[in-house]
């Protein structure tokens, strides 16, 4: 027998134990058995106050805890490596790479990883292999080198290939009729001999139209030559390119490409410009950019650093018309007379009815609205007066009306109706309750003859633009700020402007997607592969077999050739 312990080791076995299976029993022992305080357990046996917690719950949820089993020991030698040394040795003599020497022995039927094969080198003593140019390396599959974008190596020479952004050829016949290429020079966007401002704006569009998240992504996309034959080029720009170039557009000119998209499709019947619902977005920043101002993003239900935008969308057509990120602190309140300037000077007439929520403007400004001859409709903030007021009227003061709409929950509201002044303005007041929610909602308008079930019912499809914006993050994806390349924002969103607006339209063209967002329709008919036939006469593009294939040939789009000005005058014609 050993010498025995003295006293002291005796109980250093219990006070400092050995190993962590030990130490976690003494811990939990002192804790359980003893009394001992957590704190001072933890802090008795190493463990910091949290992570005891942590140990003591899933003790306390095992039922059955084992401290004191001896661990199987590991295998002593390698088989595989010690079998492959001798091939592995002689490969690397060879000045082969790890990744070569391991696909070398997968080929003779010995799995063997790159670290397995990188450890046998290290304890061998071979150093690393120092970096080798492109011809030295041994022939397998490597990174293509893409041709610089250029319209002057455009090339329309006859030939066949797939693309798997088949779908995108939909709409180059609205694109074609809306002359798509008058809005880059309406706007005088920049360009250059290699990449003119028409194809710029076009490769651009493409990558809102395919839905691709942030710019970088269009790295894998680069030699798909069915999306740089949409764009008018030999291939699609690089993402270095495409962030650079947004820098180059100011604000004057994106307003300029705004306008020049507005007269393109005035005879689309695109817009109705009936009414317009008006809203604000703001698309998170996660830099460290202490220019960018703290805005509330509503997804996130905080402020932080944002970049605010003011959007209208079109009521009837669902299609968003305008949008002016160019904002500062202090002029949100502003922005409502400069999307009435802009549609003034676009269509020629100030818009007729506008419908908003409380905060986008001052009671001083809609008095200015009124005075301008615009209807409005928007809410009007509850404070403790406002629903004291609500609280104190008797029950006799509240009518019950009907809101015919069928889809409703909540269809026979209680109003209470009055007449108010603000800010030297005579406007409507509405107590609206039962409505769906636990406040009253308090209306206000200067609209004198609509009956309040009609203003109700239109306030309530305001939603409309928080259904689109919810399409615009998600599939447009307008909050992807915080890119590797970052596009300029207020060009982003006009190129969401006109993306919307091209989804608006081919909607209307394919039954029963009239009110679809834009994230079904590209799954369901745009995100499908083609078939690409070039010829002397022009282009074929042949769509695969799917199950949404019907509305596109009751559409209209097959079989009707298009003049595509940007082909040097060949014809599209789309075929199944």
């Amino acid at each position: 027998m050993s010498k025995p312990l003295t006293i002291s080791q005796c109980r250093e076995f219990f006070s400092v134990p050995g190993n962590a299976r030990h130490r976690q029993y003494e811990a939990l022992r002192a804790y359980f058995l003893e009394n001992v305080p957590s704190a001072l357990a933890a802090k008795r046996f190493g463990y910091t106050t949290t992570s005891f917690h942590v140990m003591c719950h899933q003790f306390r949820r095992n039922p059955n805890p084992e401290f004191f089993i001896t661990p199987r020991r590991g295998p002593k030698s390698q088989p595989k490596k010690s079998a492959s040394r001798d091939q592995i040795i002689a490969m690397r003599k060879l000045n082969r790479s790890i990744y070569e020497i391991s696909q070398a022995l997968k080929d003779q039927g010995v799995s063997l990883s790159t670290t397995a094969v990188m450890e046998v080198l290290r304890k061998e003593g071979f150093a690393r292999l120092p970096r080798r140019l492109d011809e030295e390396r041994t022939p397998g599959p490597r990174p293509t080198v893409e041709d610089i974008a250029d319209v002057r190596s455009f090339s329309l020479e006859p030939k066949e290939f797939t693309t798997t952004c088949g779908g995108l050829f939909l709409f180059i016949p609205d694109m074609v009729r809306l002359a798509s290429d008058r809005l880059a020079r309406a706007a005088k966007l920049p360009g250059s001999s290699m990449i003119p401002a028409e194809h710029a704006l076009r490769a651009s569009l493409a990558l809102k139209l395919w839905s691709i998240e942030r710019k970088s992504h269009i790295m894998p996309l680069v030699a798909d030559q069915g999306l740089a034959l949409f764009a008018g080029l030999n291939v699609i720009p690089k993402r270095s390119f495409l962030s650079e170039y947004s820098h180059r557009i100011d604000h004057a000119k994106t307003t300029k490409l705004l306008a020049a998209w507005q007269e393109s499709t005035a005879q689309s019947g695109l817009i109705n410009g009936e009414s317009f619902n008006l809203d604000f977005h703001s698309s998170p920043f996660f830099g460290e950019d202490p220019i960018i101002e703290r805005h509330f993003v509503a997804m996130r239900s905080r402020r932080q650093p944002s970049v605010l935008t003011f959007l209208a969308q079109d009521a009837a057509g669902h299609s968003f018309c305008y949008s002016n990120a160019d904002l500062r602190k202090g002029e949100e309140s502003d922005e409502i007379f400069q999307f009435i300037e802009f549609w003034k000077k676009a269509r020629g007439e100030t818009p007729k009815h506008l419908v908003f929520d409380s905060k986008l403007t001052t009671y001083a400004n809609l008095a200015k609205l009124n005075t301008m001859g615009i209807t409005f409709i928007t809410l009007r903030r509850r404070s403790p007066s406002l629903i004291k007021e609500i609280v104190n009227l008797p029950r006799s003061a509240w009518r019950t009306i009907h809101l015919d709409v069928p889809t409703r929950k909540f269809q026979d509201p209680r109003i209470f109706e009055q007449k108010i002044t603000l800010s030297g303005c005579p406007l409507r007041q509405l107590f609206i309750q039962d409505l769906g929610h636990e406040e009253p909602t308090i209306l206000l308008t200067n609209d004198l003859d609509s009956t309040p079930a009609k203003l109700i019912t239109r306030y309530a499809q305001r939603m409309l633009i928080e259904n689109a914006l919810s399409d615009a993050v998600r599939f447009f994806h307008v909050n992807a700020l915080s890119s590797s390349v970052g596009m300029k924002v207020d060009f982003d969103m006009a190129l969401m402007v006109l993306a919307s607006g091209f989804y608006r339209i081919l909607a209307k063209r394919m039954r029963g997607y009239a009110d679809a967002q834009a994230r079904q329709i590209f799954r369901d008919l745009i995100q499908m592969p083609a078939n690409v036939t070039v010829t002397s006469t022009g282009v074929t593009v042949q769509f695969y077999r799917r199950a949404h294939l019907p509305l596109i040939i009751a559409s209209g789009l097959l079989n009707a050739p298009v003049v595509v000005p940007w082909w040097g005058g060949k014809t599209l014609t789309l075929v199944v």
